[in-house]
């Protein structure tokens, strides 16, 4: 229990330095908070959450989200879940971002702590999808991830993960973004070392980030940027509506679908067919969707 303890307060932590750093890299941020509950499959009641939404000049739509839920599940998803025992006890943070400025790229990360039956792991990753060729960000985002897991000599095998789990598989092998890292079901029977892992990589989600809006916030940028944003953008819908086991599980365990949803960009396109412009950095920018040694580069 002292463990699932604090972990609630860390992922609440992590939540509001990066709610925090949002508003000093964009003070126009306009803050929507909802506190929700929610009953458990029995009707009892089972938790709940902290979904925070915001928009602004720099941040055109994110969310960041915690939540602590426990209680009774439907015995098919526990049994999806490896358990015999129709229960689960889970909290963690989600935060997805989507900034105005092509030059930014969207973010996604996510901490989590689950309980089922006698079965408890951790889970989560951080991932970037960017929409131009800016390789140095690349390489700044993969290394802070890389140093972050380097102690605990995880970074390839959760960097692999990463590579494999975000993709659109219905489009062959194009990933949604450049990656970063994703990790599932982890328990390596040392419950110490396992929550000092994972505190240490949720303390590396604002600072991988954070000081890539900094950097190309106020970056010009052309009609054709914006264009080719809001179609990858599109494909971001497809992977989370499509493919994404945490969209399914925010579901399937009666959690808040305004909350889960908050992680598809507010806006997007889709043309039949669509390709960027022969010769366009857009269609360089489609050669990095595929998996990259980013830190070797």
């Amino acid at each position: 229990m002292e463990s699932k303890n604090f972990f609630v307060e860390q992922v609440r932590k992590i939540q509001n330095d990066l709610i925090a750093g949002l508003q000093s890299e964009d003070p126009s941020i306009r803050i929507k908070e909802t506190n929700w509950e929610r009953k458990d499959f029995l009707g009892h009641p089972g938790g709940g959450g902290r979904t925070v939404a915001l928009e602004g000049e720099v941040i055109e739509n994110a969310g960041v989200n915690t939540s602590l839920i426990f209680g009774g599940v439907n015995p098919e998803f526990a049994k999806k879940l490896g358990s015999e025992t129709p229960e689960v006890w889970a909290t963690g943070i989600s935060t997805i971002i989507h900034p105005k400025n092509p030059r930014v790229p969207s973010f996604h990360a996510n901490f989590r702590m689950i309980q089922s039956g006698e079965k408890i792991w951790f889970g989560g990753g951080a991932d970037l999808t960017p929409f131009y060729p800016n390789e140095e960000d690349f390489r700044f985002f993969h290394q802070k991830w890389k140093n972050a897991c380097d102690p605990y000599q995880v970074y390839e095998s959760m960097k692999q993960s990463c590579d494999e789990y975000f993709v659109n598989s219905h489009r062959g092998t194009e990933m949604r973004g450049i990656g970063g890292i994703f990790f599932d079901y982890w328990n390596s029977g040392n419950m110490d070392h396992d929550m000092k892992m994972v505190t240490e990589l949720s303390e590396t989600l604002v600072p991988s980030y954070l000081p890539l809006v900094n950097k190309r916030k106020n970056e010009k940028y052309t009609e054709a940027d914006e264009d080719f944003q809001l179609h990858r953008r599109g494909r971001y819908v497809e992977f989370n509506l499509i493919h994404d086991r945490g969209t399914t599980f925010g579901l399937q365990t009666g959690g808040n679908t305004d909350s889960i949803l908050i992680s598809l960009p507010a806006r997007c396109k889709f043309t039949y067919q669509y390709q960027p412009e022969p010769g366009s950095p857009h269609e360089k920018m489609m050669e990095y969707y595929q998996p990259k040694d980013w830190t070797a580069l």
